[in-house]
């Protein structure tokens, strides 16, 4: 069985469909290109529900000081998501302004982007490999696309992490066998449009990484 984060959450009725099925973690967006952007404001009336029941994700791409503070003292996550180019020291110092726990994404695409995951193990709480963005592309994730999913087979991590990208109902009890992963990511994956989601298939989703 693996744990789930739904990502991306902007309604009601999503947060509701995902504390229904058991979801571990609720992801909100706060990178402004995001068709899945939320303001802290709308992000902790979303989450109120979830508080003591999931944990509540501050999802971010290199957030600046001002941001920090204000999703700190707005929606008070348990961990803030880092998805852009910070570096360790960064990691470290979101989690002092934050008070909360940090997950690093680290971008996937060959064998040897596993090596930055030694750099942050020791400062991040989690981490997170998702799919390396496409040329061009305007934001780090959210882009429905999957890595080697046996890349990380049998590896060893020194943190809990999340396998991302491309996941959606049909694939992710596959994608926990050929990778190991002991908690899974899924934001386009569960969407009937661009940051659209849809309750059923949050909860086809769960129910089956609940399978893995």
């Amino acid at each position: 069985m693996a744990l789930a984060k739904i990502c991306g959450l902007s309604t009601p009725e999503t947060v509701a469909a995902a504390l229904e099925g058991g979801a571990a973690y609720l992801g909100f967006n706060f990178f402004e290109k995001s068709p899945r952007h939320v303001t802290p404001q709308a992000a902790a009336r979303l989450a109120a529900p979830a508080r003591g029941k999931a944990r509540i994700v501050a999802v971010t791409v290199d957030p600046s000081d001002t941001l920090l503070r204000e999703i700190a003292g707005t929606l008070r996550p348990d961990f803030v998501q880092l998805h852009g180019h910070e570096t360790p020291a960064r990691v470290r110092e979101a989690a002092m302004r934050t008070g909360a726990g940090t997950i690093k994404v680290i971008a996937v695409e060959t064998d040897d982007d596993l090596r930055r995951l030694a750099e942050f193990e020791a400062v991040a709480d989690h981490l997170m490999l998702d799919t390396k963005a496409p040329p061009g592309a305007d934001r780090p994730g959210g882009h429905g696309v999957a890595f080697d999913w046996s890349l990380t087979y049998g590896r060893a991590f020194l943190r809990p992490w999340f396998l991302a990208g491309g996941l959606d109902p049909w694939n992710v009890t596959e994608a926990v066998r050929l990778s190991g992963a002991p908690i899974v990511d899924v934001s386009s994956g569960v969407e009937r449009g661009a940051g659209l989601k849809d309750p059923a298939l949050i909860e086809a989703f769960l129910r089956a990484a609940a399978r893995a």
